[in-house]
């Protein structure tokens, strides 16, 4: 990222303000530290924890068991880990939430949420699709119990029945980058909570509670890691929603471990940086693929016309660094691209430094029933790419060069200028 771009950050900042994403990114959940007589988050190993007494550790045990947040004594990692706390504290205070409440991937904070939900006698969950392909299997084997009704967001209302407990979506979606109203959906979920996957939007461009949701996701392997180096899940709320999920974490075993914890801490500082740098080439890139002659479509909140909503800046900060195109040839052209990419890593993930290319039809989502992923435009001819921090005239070389290489023999190759 240039200075001008770093400058262009720091003027919407306030003068004096200390509450700028860039700021707090730095300086989320490191209050103690001053006290603790430390420049960096310790981390803190210990699986158990010694007891000063047996009836302060009973009652410890009772408050962290019934979904405490904190007790006088930890007594077990299980139970409460003070590194996986201090980084629950940065995420709560970047999501604008009471807490928050780590696991050890996303899709356990996924299960964990609809978990806690059943706990609360909804055994119904709405579900807006597309949302990310874990999550529509974990839905659609019904391994959870209940019942699911997939929805489109214009029609959350009239799937809500009295057994609902929950209403789930994504936005921007996983893989189409297809947007909903939260607020919207929230009106029309009446008393019923709503979650929302924060995932592809990240808490720099997009704070879900704030427009009314229950639940702010995360699967934290992506950008919050951002490094592709760490796995891991968070959910943020209020502290009432928050009990039930630690009892789920507590009874399930699903904890985040400590080192994982304080490698998530250690990178949030770059993580407002990161995802502007990855939206600003994410930008660019989208806006050539859509010149493309083999591209046949390029899905981008920033391109006219893929922001139907009005959702940027209402909702959003920003676009995001995830792009979805489909190509001309289908699902062999688009398996000879993947292969074809030198700079760019076929892979699933999404939100690390680097740019990743994948096939949501063959991997992500091919989970999904085919006749979901053909409603929603998850077509065999869709590539997904998660923009890393590279410059993106070269990773705008890498992908004209698999798009040309990967043309039919038949045809001649095209040059695309950059």
């Amino acid at each position: 990222m240039g200075s001008h771009r770093i400058m262009e950050i720091m003027s919407h900042a306030e003068p004096d303000a200390v509450d700028h994403v860039l700021t707090r990114t730095v300086h989320a959940g490191r209050d103690q530290l001053r006290s603790l007589g430390v420049h960096t988050p310790p981390l803190d190993r210990s699986t158990t924890y010694p007891l000063t007494s047996l009836d302060g550790g009973t009652a410890s045990l009772d408050q962290l068991a019934g979904g405490a947040r904190i007790a006088e004594n930890p007594v077990y990692q299980r139970l409460h880990n003070p590194t996986v706390a201090r980084w629950e504290d940065a995420v709560a205070g970047l999501e604008h939430a009471d807490t928050a409440v780590a696991f050890s991937s996303g899709m356990a904070a996924i299960t964990a949420t609809v978990m806690a939900a059943r706990l609360g006698g909804g055994d119904h969950v709405v579900a807006v699709r597309p949302i990310y392909g874990g999550t529509d299997h974990l839905l659609a084997t019904g391994l959870l119990g209940g019942s699911v009704t997939w929805a489109r967001p214009e029609d959350v209302a009239g799937a809500i029945r009295p057994d609902t407990g929950l209403v789930l979506l994504e936005t921007p979606a996983n893989p189409t980058l297809a947007t909903v109203d939260i607020a919207d959906v929230v009106a029309q979920a009446g008393t019923v909570p709503v979650a929302v996957d924060n995932t592809f939007a990240t808490p720099v461009l997009q704070n879900p509670l704030d427009h009314g949701a229950a639940y702010a996701i995360h699967s934290a392997t992506k950008a919050l890691g951002g490094h592709g180096d760490v796995t891991g899940g968070v959910v943020a709320c209020s502290e009432a929603l928050a009990q039930p999920l630690r009892q789920v974490r507590i009874l399930t075993g699903a904890l985040l471990d400590p080192q994982a914890a304080w490698l998530l801490h250690r990178g949030l500082p770059t993580l407002a940086l990161r995802v502007h740098a990855a939206q600003d080439s994410a930008c660019a890139l989208a806006q050539r693929l859509a010149l493309h002659p083999d591209v046949v479509d390029v899905r981008h909140p920033s391109l006219p016309g893929q922001d139907p909503l009005g959702l940027i800046p209402r909702q959003m900060a920003g676009p995001g660094q995830m792009i979805a195109f489909r190509v001309r040839g289908g699902h062999a052209r688009a398996a000879r691209i993947v292969a074809a990419v030198e700079l760019i890593t076929p892979a699933v993930s999404l939100g690390s430094v680097d740019t990743l290319i994948q096939h949501p039809a063959g991997l992500t989502h091919r989970v999904v029933a085919a006749d979901a992923r053909d409603e929603h435009g998850i077509g065999e001819d869709l590539l997904r790419v998660s923009v890393g921090i590279e410059h993106p005239d070269d990773l705008w070389r890498d992908l004209t060069r698999a798009l040309q290489v990967s043309a039919p023999v038949d045809r001649p190759l095209e040059t695309v200028s950059s």
